[in-house]
């Protein structure tokens, strides 16, 4: 009889242990496992063009004319439907992408290492809010500010990163960040500004150009995200760790694509368990309404899933403003998490709880004897291809899809 307990043991205690380091900045083709030229890399669980949202949509017109694969959205789009364009989810090559998610082939990666257990993941760039790629926008400005991150600001992080001596301690930060009022998915001013902090030197000491070492550090230290997408490289790494434990019922991936929303279970291999996202409930730009959004999408509940986001709203009352609650709400949340996770991570804790260890490991056996599924903070983007971010807000999974993977855990280790 398998020892349900002991192996989620094991793989919350390989979460924990996990050590990402920020090492290096390279283009996605030279270090991601898979990568191809024509290939696109998206966020959630599989996905093909005839069942994409607006916003993936969007991100994926604009990466093929940023590769300068097609010269405008028809092309683009005819290209894709020919058959030119491979699809495939960003967790199923390493890597994670916040939103639509989207990356290609001469984009730059984030390459975050798990010294602890020898595994690595990857994350694109953070372009900063509203009219961006990652929220499926695709006019001349949105491929004007990527070519400049890729080509001018990304080599000179690139070099400034590996004068690091070791590079950046991914968890060191976060933990430090969770008490500066961060909670590391929707909120991370104090971690892009540690961020900042541990760069700027290197990047001045790195860079000959002063304009140039102004205007990186300035789009760096504008951005309140800039931080973000190594912290989901990050949390892709711990969580990775934790994934492949025979036996385990933890959860080691929540991803949304627009359409479906998609998990993975520790003991139940590589297999997606689906069904239709929901849609966040929050706070909308001026001009904007809950009509239209689009359902939730992107793989920042990477975050959540190791035990920070919406996990750790306590420690990040302030959120509050940006996603449409109370701090009470906030401190709420947390305490409603410890109620679906095995474990409180040694590294993660939370000053508003006396620096209880954040609630981490989701048992997808507790979430449906208690009915309470993850909490999750993320943004909003428009149900149409080509607007961009329209607000933030809340949302849960479906518990349909903790139903389908308890019960396929019970069909493979024959407990049906």
């Amino acid at each position: 009889m398998i020892d349900i307990d002991a192996a989620n043991t094991t793989a919350v205690e390989r979460l924990m242990a996990a050590r990402p380091m920020l090492t290096g900045l390279r283009r996605a083709l030279d270090v991601v496992p898979g990568m191809k030229p024509n290939l696109l890399l998206h966020a959630g669980p599989p996905i093909a063009w005839p069942r994409m949202s607006g916003p993936l949509r969007g991100a994926v017109i604009g990466a093929l004319l940023y590769e300068g694969l097609a010269a405008d959205e028809a092309s683009a789009v005819a290209l894709v439907e020919s058959g030119g364009v491979e699809f495939a989810p960003c967790h199923e090559h390493d890597t994670v992408g916040p939103m639509a998610g989207v990356t290609s082939a001469s984009m730059l990666v984030y390459v975050v290492e798990n010294v602890t257990h020898g595994n690595t993941a990857y994350s694109i760039l953070n372009e900063g809010y509203g009219k961006v790629l990652r929220y499926g926008a695709y006019n001349e400005d949105v491929l004007k500010r990527l070519r400049w991150m890729n080509t001018v600001m990304g080599p000179v992080l690139a070099e400034a990163i590996a004068a690091g001596d070791g590079g950046l301690d991914v968890r060191a930060l976060l933990a430090e960040a969770l008490h500066m009022g961060d909670e590391g998915h929707n909120r991370n001013k104090a971690g892009s500004l540690l961020y900042l902090k541990w760069l700027a030197p290197l990047v001045a000491r790195v860079c000959a150009d002063s304009a140039v070492e102004g205007d990186v550090l300035k789009f760096i230290g504008d951005n309140a995200l800039s931080v973000l997408n190594p912290v989901m490289a990050g949390c892709k790494a711990m969580a990775d760790a934790a994934h492949g434990v025979a036996g385990s019922t933890l959860v080691s991936a929540m991803a949304r694509n627009g359409t479906d929303f998609g998990l993975r279970v520790s003991g139940l291999g590589g297999r997606w368990f689906t069904a239709p996202c929901e849609t966040p409930q929050g706070l909308w730009f001026p001009g904007f309404t809950a009509a239209d959004a689009n359902p939730d999408i992107g793989d920042s509940t990477i975050t959540e899933t190791v035990g920070i986001g919406g996990f750790a709203m306590a420690t990040a009352p302030a959120i509050v403003t940006f996603v449409g609650s109370t701090p009470k709400d906030a401190l709420n949340a947390t305490l409603e998490m410890y109620e679906i996770t095995v474990a409180e991570h040694k590294s993660f804790t939370l000053p508003a709880l006396d620096f209880r260890g954040a609630p981490t490991g989701i048992d997808i056996r507790k979430v449906i004897e208690t009915g309470i599924t993850p909490r999750i903070n993320t943004g909003v983007a428009h149900k149409n291809a080509g607007v961009g971010q329209i607000g933030a807000g809340l949302v849960r999974p479906p518990l349909a899809i903790f139903e389908a993977a308890l019960l396929a855990y019970a069909e493979q280790y024959g407990l049906a």
